[in-house]
């Protein structure tokens, strides 16, 4: 049997207090979407301490190879941890909280970037039990439209080494999945993610007199609700949709009609055509309702992320590969999830997988969902994550026709 997997639990183990230490530093100093310049420099040293080769591309993103001291196929599989925080203020009291007022790790980013370096400390202590190369993708900018994947891809660096690339792997920590376990799906997983920015511009004027006044209030109003069919009576049910808007803005008084009203949104779906279909719906009504009520209006689409499709023989393969190194128990059967990710954009060029790490335990602390300003996880999670991806990548690599 492979030496690695053999001692990888003990490995783990030893490693564990390092890679909480750095989390917690990464959790201490976020940084916003393509400002990562502080934590690349802290990326960028582990890995000269661990006597790791690596390039910094895409300003901030760090890619860096390893690669295997056995003899065969000269395949690659690429591991990818986003490493960018969000707009939140924290309002968790722990000795590591955020001192970057108004930014934390309210996403798992900083255990997602932790996490692989850990498997990196791991492979390259047994490289001679695997041939290929393994490329340790630090990337940035996840969480803002273009995203970073896209400058990653464009940059060419995935190419550079040579070979086949047999798989980008992600992973990514969910507070409903319970800890210990891993979350896969086949096919379609994750939604794409569209945004509509939207300004209606009437007349203001007094709420005693509103025939005198457009009503940008009454008109947004009435656009929000007959948006809503685009999804109850155009949309396939059979097709995952949802289209929010969570920003509406109109800055009058109880006694003042305003001049003008903002709003904001998101569309999603895990149908390209639709996608591009109800896209242009939501833009056309957003034009022309307010333009038939007397208002002016402009809208502005910003499109963000494809639908995320996790390559079917790729997760048959980790699946098989996780359950025969960490037991029958550990993989979770995962439903669709609306919510939206860049890694999507490397499984329209490569086989890719993109899966949950469980951080559910009966701790209430722990347990507050995704972007919540009082967001933590269970750390124990890393031994999970770690040997996930790790038995995941010796698999694919030793594994001659995957």
């Amino acid at each position: 049997m492979n030496r690695l997997l053999t001692n990888l639990s003990a490995e783990i183990k030893q490693l564990f207090p390092k890679i909480v230490e750095i989390r917690r530093h990464l959790h201490r100093y976020p940084e916003l979407s393509f400002e990562e310049y502080k934590t690349s420099a802290y990326v960028q040293k582990q890995l000269a301490i661990l006597d790791i080769s690596y390039e910094v591309v895409a300003d901030t993103g760090v890619v860096a190879l390893i690669e295997g001291g056995r003899t065969g196929a000269d395949d690659i599989v690429v591991l990818r941890a986003d490493m960018d925080a969000l707009p939140i203020h924290e309002q968790n009291e722990v000795d590591y909280k955020s001192v970057n007022e108004g930014v934390m790790h309210a996403c798992g980013h900083d255990f997602h970037t932790a996490n692989l370096l850990g498997v990196a400390s791991v492979l390259k202590k047994y490289i001679a039990e695997f041939s290929g190369k393994i490329v340790l993708l630090f990337q940035p900018a996840e969480e803002k439209i273009p995203g970073g994947a896209i400058q990653i891809l464009e940059s060419g660096i995935l190419e550079s080494f040579g070979g086949k690339i047999k798989a980008v792997l992600g992973i990514h920590v969910s507070p409903r999945v319970p800890l210990g376990k891993i979350g896969l799906r086949e096919g379609r997983f994750m939604a794409s993610s569209d945004e509509f920015y939207l300004t209606i511009t009437g007349s203001g004027g007094h709420a005693a007199e509103p025939h005198r006044a457009v009503d940008p209030i009454m008109i947004a109003a009435q656009l929000l609700t007959t948006l809503q069919q685009v999804v109850s009576r155009k949309a396939n049910p059979d097709t995952p949709s949802v289209l929010t808007f969570g920003r509406f803005i109109g800055d009058g008084a109880a006694n003042v009609i305003p001049q003008q009203v903002s709003l904001a949104g998101t569309f999603r779906t895990m149908d390209e055509t639709w996608r591009k279909e109800a896209l242009e719906t939501v833009a056309e009504i957003s034009h022309t309702l307010p333009t038939a009520l007397g208002a002016a209006v402009d809208v502005e689409v910003r499109h963000g992320y494809p639908a995320l499709y996790n390559d079917p023989e790729l997760t048959r393969q980790v699946k098989n590969g996780i359950e025969q190194s960490m037991g029958d128990g550990v993989v979770q059967d995962l439903d669709i999830w609306m919510a939206a990710e860049d890694f999507a954009y490397y499984g329209y060029r490569y086989p890719a997988l993109f899966m949950l790490v469980g951080t559910d335990n009966n701790d209430s602390a722990t347990q507050y969902g995704l972007h919540n300003p009082q967001f933590n996880l269970d750390e124990k999670a890393f031994e999970i994550g770690i040997a996930a991806l790790v038995n995941s990548t010796i698999y694919l690599l030793n594994r001659p026709n995957g």
